[in-house]
This record gives C-alpha cells, structure tokens and sequence, in this order.
C-alpha cells in the first residue's frame, strides 16, 4: 500500500503557479544581463567603498572560488584550466578594467588579456597586468571570518606570491569585505526576481500542505518532502537542500531544536490535529530562497485551526516583528540579536532566533544575526562584526516556544521568510505567513 501511495503522489495535478518560469535559454540570457550590470555597475561602487583598486580572483576547474563562480557567464558552469580575474579599478577616470588572464573571454564582460602564444606563462602574464597597472593595494580572496571570502586556495596564494614582484608584496591585502559585499548586495532586477522565486516557493508549500498531497492516516512526512523535491524538479528548478517536514501533536513532548532537521523518525504518518512544519528552499535564477511554514490538520469536527494554534503563530510573528525592528544600517549581528531578544523576553515571549543572510547562496556572506546553538551571540569568526548594510535580503529564521495546557506541552513556531533590506528599511520580499495553512480547505460553499 505504501508504495502505491507515493506513486499517487507523484502523479496528482500541479497547481499552476502564479510566475512563469522561463525556459534555459531566456534564463541564461537574464543571468547574463544581470551579471553585466553588476560588473559595470555595481561593482565600480563596491571597489571603492572598500578602499580596493584590485581584486584578483584564482580558480582552477572543480575547485573553484566561491565569489569567482558567481562571476561566470551562464554557460560557463565550471572555471576552465586555472582561471584568474582581475578587476581594476580607476577612480579618478571613472573606468574599471575587467580582465582575465584566461585563454577565453568570460561572457560579455570580461575580456581575455592572454595570448599563450606571446607569452606562454599565465603567471608572468598576470604580474605584467599588475605592474601596467601600480595599484595602490592588491585584493586577495582569504578571509578568517567569512568562508565564502576565503576562496584563494594555498597552491595558487604560493604562486602568486612566488611570481609577484618584491614591490607589490606589501600591498596584498585581504579583499574579504568586497567578496562579501559583492555576494549579498541586491540589484533592484534581482529584487524583482527575488519576488517571484519567493513566489512560487509559497506556491509549492502551499499545494504540498494540503488535501491534494495529504492524506491523514495515510501519507508520511518523508513522502511529503520527496513530493516536493519532485514538485521542484518538474518545474525545472533546483533545491539547494533537501527539504523537511515534521510534526508537532499532543502526545508528544517537545524536543531538541535538532529534531526538526536531522534525527526525526522517517515514514511518520500525519494525523488529523498534527501541527505541520516544513523547511524549503529552492534555486532559480542563481538566487535562493528558504522559507519555513505551518500546518493545521483538521479534525472531521473542525472548519478552523484551534485558538491556541492561531496565537502560537501570532506570538512567532512578534518575535519577527522585534527582529526586524532591530535591523538598523551599520549595527552588527549580535547587538541586532541582543536587543531583539530582549525586547522579545520583555513582552513575555520566549524567543530563539538564528537568522542568515540568503541571496546568492542560501546560506550566504553577511550579517549572522545569531545561530540555533548560539543565543547568547556568534563568535567573531562567524561575522559577529559585520554591519548590517542596504540592499541585503536575509532569511529571517527564529522560533517562539509557547506552552499549550490544552496539549499539556510546549510547542516550538518555528518561521523562515526571506526578507529585504534597504534603505527605507525591512520588508518581506513576498508577505509572510501569519494564519497557519487547513489541511484540508475549509469548503465555504458547503453547509452543516
């Protein structure tokens, strides 16, 4: 029996989703044309907020630098041989040289400067690029505090330096700050993107929470996730992780945070009264979303969720609340995560919150505003001095644990919505969840 339920599963009808979802070509063409704004545009303004003139990017094929792999074209999907970039940066003209000492161009903005045949050395190629040019400091992807900027690998840092002239060595700095900066600034068109990957991962949660994928009695939680990996492969997209679904019911005691990603039994059969959770994320566009959301099963008695369920989730959302209040240009994760926390606690919640900047990778480089494991704040390593800058979307991920007498437990309203921050402020890239989703639909239409 259970076989053939997932094989049911599979096969019920989609949900059209409110966004078009582009097909390969026209996805690469929007990569592409994204990529080019944000080399002309974009990073000119980065290079010198940081104080950098140079950046220079090294990977080789498969192993490649984080940063540097958000720079290729779409149909680069790998470096090829060892690929360096080099970005200059002219202030006082006003120009940015975007080079790289490749055999190829990459895409439409940066061009080959390397013809193997006059100099067959890519290294000695490279130090005669740097002296053309003097620059004042010397941008290298290594980082203590923020791994997606710590992507220069020691071979090619012991070349580099090997091959760079003795004047130049003094002025190899750390280009930490621009890499993040360049991974979590948002265009305004990626925002528009941002909106509608948002979108259509709504979309899907909504169709697997409800009595077109659920069954209770019968379907499992892990049949629910495998129907949405499924969901998101036939629509052509991607997720950046497998997805989770778990419960919450009367007979249970509340566990470990842990529980609800990893050590959970499999084949749990949801129940009519289980309160649902589920964590998804999606990649679309070379952005990624990751969205947490909540589920009622009705009783046969029941057209809406219990009041003790709908002011769990209202006490989730003030904690959302007391976060983004406290997301203020410049301040640093941890004094975000102290105050929010206080705030929280001072209005009789009991918060935990661990929120992560999401953008190009979905657990990506910015402002770490606490982790699961680290209430009392991330240690420096972990981006604790990092200030919060415009233009950054972030997953706002917490939870609010509150005490049910009508279950004789606690339970934990665990939320994740991505969310934006710009100069006038916090907002939420596509709404967020504050009623919990039936399963199944109430039908309005029918009477008692």
């Amino acid at each position: 029996m259970r076989k053939t339920i997932k094989l049911v599963l599979l096969l019920l009808p989609f949900i059209v989703t409110s966004q078009q979802i582009l097909p390969e070509v026209e996805r690469a063409r929007v990569v592409d044309e994204i990529l080019e704004e944000r080399f002309n545009e974009l990073l000119p303004q980065l290079m010198d907020e940081a104080d950098l003139d140079m950046w220079v990017l090294i990977s080789r094929e498969y192993n490649e630098d984080p940063v540097l792999r958000t720079m290729l074209p779409a149909k680069w999907l790998n470096a090829r041989r060892r690929t360096i970039l080099l970005f200059y940066r002219n202030k006082e003209k006003n120009t940015i040289d975007k080079l790289a000492v490749a055999r190829y161009n990459i895409g439409k903005s940066i061009s080959s400067a390397w013809d193997k045949e006059k100099e067959p050395d890519q290294w000695k190629r490279l130090m005669q690029l740097i002296t053309e040019r003097n620059p004042d400091k010397i941008g290298l992807n290594f980082s203590k505090d923020h791994n997606i900027a710590d992507g220069l690998v020691k071979t090619d840092y012991d070349e580099f330096m090997a091959n760079l002239p003795r004047k130049y060595r003094s002025k190899v700095v750390s280009a930490e700050q621009l890499a993040v900066r360049w991974i979590e600034t948002r265009t305004p068109r990626e925002m528009t993107i941002f909106n509608q990957l948002t979108d259509i991962t709504h979309d899907i949660i909504a169709e697997a929470f409800s009595e077109k994928v659920i069954t209770p009695g019968v379907t499992t939680t892990t049949e629910v996730e495998w129907w949405m990996r499924q969901k998101v492969t036939d629509l052509g997209l991607e997720t950046w992780f497998h997805p989770t679904v778990d419960i919450q019911r009367t007979s249970e005691e509340l566990v470990g945070h842990l529980y609800s990603f990893s050590g959970r039994p499999d084949e749990a059969v949801i129940q009519r009264g289980d309160l649902l959770h589920c964590d998804f994320g999606i990649t679309y566009l070379r952005l990624n979303t990751d969205c947490q959301e909540l589920a009622y099963v009705l009783k046969p008695e029941e057209t809406e969720a219990p009041s003790f369920l709908v002011n769990a989730l209202y006490d989730g959302n003030r904690v959302q609340d007391f976060l983004t209040q406290n997301m203020v240009k410049g301040r640093v994760g941890n004094d975000i995560l102290d105050k929010a926390l206080q705030d929280a606690k001072d209005a009789g919640l009991r918060p935990s919150i661990y929120t992560h900047p999401l953008g190009t990778y979905g657990h990506s480089a910015g402002t770490t505003i606490g982790m699961w494991d680290a209430q009392g704040g991330v240690m420096k390593d972990d981006g604790e001095n990092y200030p919060l800058n415009p233009n950054t979307a972030y997953a706002i991920e917490l939870n609010a644990t509150v005490n049910i007498p009508e279950w004789n437990r606690d339970i934990r309203i665990m939320l994740e919505e991505p969310g934006f921050f710009g100069e006038d402020g916090f907002r939420y890239i596509n709404g967020r969840q504050t009623e919990l989703l039936l399963i199944p639909r109430p039908k309005s239409h029918l009477g008692n």
